[in-house]
């Protein structure tokens, strides 16, 4: 049968306090047993001095006066604490015995009689008549000098061990006390702790700790808990790397997220009580961040915050994107309709029967389309790549421009580095770009020219158009989130993209003047590895990456 936490808690107390208290009352005895002890030797041997001094009793022992000595020594006996007080002439015979009439005449016993008798006091613990005590004698001596008797104080034993017990029973009576109380606030003190820790046992407490640990490293966001002071109590990997902090967790824990993360009003602690937020954008040391804050109730009682947050520019390229899948959908859309228009032409002169005006109006709608449809098939191997291509020269067509794909295109194999949906949209990119340049240009707009080119070392992308071409002052910016030349879309997401995908493979971009007009992008992206292509220095317009 298990034991829970509390129960094994409260038995842990017990036992300690109990096994403390038996340690501590033993020593407690025998020291004050080895006290009482010296004490009552220093008083015994004290009062058989005193004793053996005085003038009239001296007398009396010289004279062996019996009488006079029991009669001044029972005025002593009872001002004295002691056991007995014995007084013994110079053979060693009893002249009085305090406790026992009967022995005077008798012979002193103990056998610690000689060194009294040749002037010495001494203090022992011997066998007598009433039983072991502890005893003092003291000579007693004449004007002469020499010795005529003995004074022996004593105290029993057994009445010293009685004394010691009386004050260990004492003693004993507060340590049960004590203990009660003990068992009584260990109790309490156990369901206390029980109850903050929600009745958890402590390997649960472990694994719910571990499992904690574990969870927070995993999320890709950012997350920091903080105390009601502000006070980092939490921070995971995620957050630690966006925010660039190289120490670890157990420095950064007890920092204030105020010097963590200096003059943002995110952390104003008034605004904090005041309400939560969700998905606002930040700027957290040097990086923007899309950031929420909900705070930690805990019996209606505020115990902090948490902070979650993801880079800006993650979930920007994640919408450039999706924008770009829709486009792709769109550009379907318009071949859909396209053909749709022609095929109600079709149907129409059909039902007219003008079958000769059909042929014609087929064979002139046809020839260029399926040129365009053979080329493209033939040439590039993935159906998306195919689909977008064929969609771009359709919406290209709708805004007065013409695509013209290069004879040497060819792709026969999925790119070695780049992704399907990363190629897409990097061509995508490029095409809508030129597009858009070629019609802001004045009439009559000159076809976009397109290389798309495989070979084992590289593939080779480049568009080629005569718009309005690109601003010197933009040149160097142009690839950067935000920078951007169009009047309506999505803006300065594109060309970022398009730097982003290529950078990360090893790639290289290349951007120069179309003479007369205009500007071409070369891409250029490793087929076997990283290119070691010489970067493009800034003359004649020309900017590389």
């Amino acid at each position: 049968m298990k034991l829970s936490f509390q129960i094994k808690l409260f038995i842990s107390l017990v036992l300690f306090f109990s096994g403390l208290f038996i340690l501590l009352g033993s020593y407690y005895y025998i020291d004050v047993g080895r006290q009482l002890y010296q004490e009552m030797s220093v008083r015994a041997k004290i009062q058989a001095e005193e004793i053996a001094i005085i003038p009239s009793l001296r007398k009396s022992i010289a004279e062996k006066d019996i009488s006079a000595i029991s009669q001044f020594m029972q005025k002593v006996v009872k001002r004295s604490d002691a056991s007995f007080i014995v007084i013994g002439d110079n053979n060693g015979v009893h002249l009085f015995h305090s406790d026992n009439d009967a022995r005077v005449g008798t012979l002193l016993v103990g056998g610690d009689n000689q060194e009294v008798l040749q002037g010495k006091s001494l203090t022992t613990i011997r066998q007598g008549g009433l039983g072991i005590s502890l005893r003092s004698k003291a000579p007693v001596f004449n004007e002469a000098g020499q010795v005529i008797g003995i004074v022996s104080v004593g105290y029993l034993t057994s009445y010293l061990d009685t004394i010691t017990l009386g004050k260990a029973i004492n003693i004993f009576i507060a340590a049960v006390l004590l203990l009660a109380a003990l068992f009584i606030f260990s109790w309490f003190f156990t369901r206390g702790i029980k109850k903050q820790i929600f009745s958890l046992e402590p390997r649960e407490i472990g694994l719910l700790v571990r499992q904690q640990k574990a969870m927070m490293e995993s999320i890709y966001e950012g997350v920091i808990a903080i105390d009601g002071n502000l006070r980092i109590e939490v921070i995971n990997q995620a957050a630690r790397t966006l925010l660039d902090l190289s120490q670890p967790t157990r420095e950064l824990r007890g920092q204030l997220i105020t010097e963590l993360i200096p003059g943002v009003p995110f952390f104003s602690r008034n605004l904090m009580l005041e309400k939560d937020t969700h998905d606002e954008i930040c700027r957290f040391n040097q990086v923007t961040v899309i950031a929420s804050r909900v705070r930690i109730m805990l019996e209606d009682k505020l115990q902090g915050w948490v902070i979650t947050f993801r880079d800006r520019n993650e979930i920007d390229s994640l919408s450039a994107q999706l924008s770009q899948v829709k486009r792709y959908v769109d550009n379907l859309r318009i071949m859909r309709h396209e053909q749709l228009n022609r095929m109600t032409t079709l149907s129409g002169l059909l039902h007219m029967e003008r079958y000769d005006d059909a042929v014609r109006y087929i064979q002139a709608q046809s020839e260029h389309a399926q040129e365009l449809l053979d080329f493209i098939s033939s040439r590039f191997h993935s159906p998306t790549l195919c689909g977008l291509l064929l969609g771009k020269a359709a919406r290209a067509r709708e805004k007065g421009v013409e695509l013209v794909f290069d004879p040497s295109c060819q792709m026969a194999r999925p790119a070695h580095l780049l992704a399907e949906a990363e190629l897409i949209s990097i061509i995508g990119n490029l095409l809508d770009n030129a597009i858009e340049a070629t019609q802001r240009a004045e009439l009559p707009h000159d076809p976009v020219e397109v290389l798309i080119l495989q070979n084992d070392r590289e593939l080779i992308i480049e568009v080629a158009d005569r718009g309005v071409g690109i601003a010197p002052a933009l040149r160097h910016h142009m690839f950067e989130r935000g920078m951007t030349t169009k009047r309506n879309g999505d803006h300065g997401i594109g060309l970022y993209l398009i730097a982003s995908y290529v950078t990360q493979v090893g790639g290289s971009i290349e951007v120069s003047d179309n003479a007369p007009r205009g500007t071409i992008f070369s891409l250029f992206i490793p087929e076997t590895g990283h290119l070691q292509r010489p970067a493009t220095t800034l003359e004649d317009g020309t900017y590389a990456t």
